[in-house]
């Protein structure tokens, strides 16, 4: 049995025969900071953690992060023994579909070659010792735009992701891991109680015909009522999502978690995980903000160049076009410049994981903690910090605090 399907089963025997109820946190690791702090407060909380990669930012040409699959798992495990950490800590990989690696997209991949870009991925998740594959075949760019591909389809490329990466983990001699399937998205189909009842039925019946049934998913991903603009999560609807779920031996999951303003209502309702990404950038953000302020007081003050790091970060954004991905409808077409302060800095504050890597932001950082260092011990900790505190939020809302000890 995998690790991480066993404490998955005992966060149910505690909730099911003890009254304890747990949410397991999935922190994305989107930069060096963020994968820092999580790990940090996985030792101080003695919580275990999941750290849910996507391959846009982690695969084998190294994602935004600059980090393959190996070379993410070694930096946490170098976290680990940096904090003394001795709670379990679980490397994932979030959104393993086609087309969901943004290269593959703009790129227009035909079918073929992005299935098998995904086996590639998958095959070396595995081997860097990966815990839990999230195997989602949600989208389909080669059907008209607005056109989700349907359940069953869904299901069969799910199934023939899952057949692969065991196939993999056998001749590869891994240990068995842990699969969470579905997604929050509306193209997916799986938002509806009739779909998402359709879609476990089928998965049971492929499974089961292709000799798989052991490879039945720990987490089921479902929408809950949070995306990257909302922030209310929806307890009756989970609540009753949870009673599909719960006979399968599954959990649900939720994904966009970002923000939500009514966290303790996760483990209240049967929710076995959710995802945190964008909000912990937004941590990162503001606290390499507040040290820029202070740079250029700094500067004023002692006559020295002024850093101006938020400027450098801000351009990197912008030069990386990965901001006009969030554009909304009436903003389609504007250029950066054009849009309100407000919106620049959602934007750049959004989309600076992308760029955390930039050689001119990674300079521009390094000067900053230099400079900051003639009056501050350790900027970089003061950043790590800060995002460790968002996190902790979380782990307070999830009832995780001494969650190694309850799950054994």
């Amino acid at each position: 049995m995998p690790k991480l399907r066993h404490t998955i089963l005992r966060l149910i025997d505690l909730r099911e025969h003890e009254a304890t109820n747990l949410t397991l946190l999935a922190v994305c690791p989107n930069s060096a900071a963020v994968l820092e702090a999580a790990v940090k407060v996985a030792a101080r909380c003695h919580t275990p953690m999941l750290f849910a990669a996507t391959l846009n930012q982690v695969d084998r040409d190294g994602g935004y992060t600059g980090w393959t699959p190996a070379q993410f798992v070694a930096e946490m495990d170098r976290y680990a023994v940096r904090y003394g950490c001795t709670s379990p800590l679980y490397p994932c990989l979030d959104h393993g579909g086609m087309w969901l690696k943004d290269r593959h997209t703009r790129e227009k991949l035909p079918l073929d070659q992005a299935t098998a870009e995904v086996k590639q991925s998958l095959t070396a998740c595995l081997a860097a010792g990966y815990a839990l594959l999230h195997i989602d075949p949600t989208v389909d760019r080669t059907l008209p735009a607005g056109q989700a591909p349907s359940v069953p389809v869904v299901v069969e490329r799910t199934v023939d992701l899952i057949e692969h990466a065991e196939r993999e983990r056998v001749r590869l001699g891994l240990p068995k891991v842990a699969y969470e399937v579905g997604t929050e998205e509306v193209h997916g189909g799986l938002v509806d109680i009739a779909n998402f009842t359709l879609f476990l039925d089928l998965m049971k019946q492929q499974l089961d015909a292709r000799g798989l049934a052991a490879a039945w998913p720990a987490f089921v991903v479902a929408q809950v009522g949070t995306d990257l603009h909302t922030t209310y999560f929806d307890p009756v609807a989970a609540q009753r999502l949870t009673e599909i779920v719960r006979p399968t031996g599954a959990l649900l999951k939720g994904h966009y978690t970002d923000g939500v303003e009514n966290a303790a209502d996760y483990p209240a309702t049967g929710m076995g995980g959710a995802n945190v990404g964008p909000e912990f950038t937004a941590a990162e953000f503001d606290a390499l903000e507040e040290l820029d302020r202070r740079a250029a007081r700094l500067a004023a003050t002692r006559r020295l160049e002024t850093v101006n790091f938020m400027a450098v970060l801000e351009a990197a954004v912008v030069a990386s076009n990965r901001w006009q991905k969030w554009l909304q409808p009436d903003e389609a077409g504007k250029a950066f410049d054009d849009l309100t302060p407000a919106r620049r800095r959602w934007l750049a504050q959004t989309g600076a994981r992308y760029v955390w890597t930039d050689p001119s932001v990674v300079a521009a950082r390094r000067t900053l903690y230099a400079q900051l260092a003639l009056v501050a011990p350790d900027p970089h900790a003061y950043v790590v910090e800060a995002v460790a505190r968002s996190i902790d939020h979380y782990v307070d809302a999830f009832n995780l605090y001494d969650a190694t000890t309850l799950l054994g």
